[in-house]
């Protein structure tokens, strides 16, 4: 159910979609950096347990 937005329905319309957007890019982004620290802390956790052993 939408609300009638009369000569404002694009501007509402199109700040929500660009509000979606940029909230879709940062989850996107803050898994993508999750993934990349996560790998990189596997790496270091291998080398020093190779280099005590």
């Amino acid at each position: 159910m939408m609300p009638d937005l009369g000569k404002y329905a694009a501007t509402v319309l199109s700040a929500y979609g660009g509000a979606l957007a940029l909230l879709v890019a940062l989850v996107v982004a803050s898994l993508w950096r999750s993934a990349r620290v996560a790998r990189t802390l596997r790496e270091v956790e291998e080398r020093v347990r190779h280099g005590r052993d």
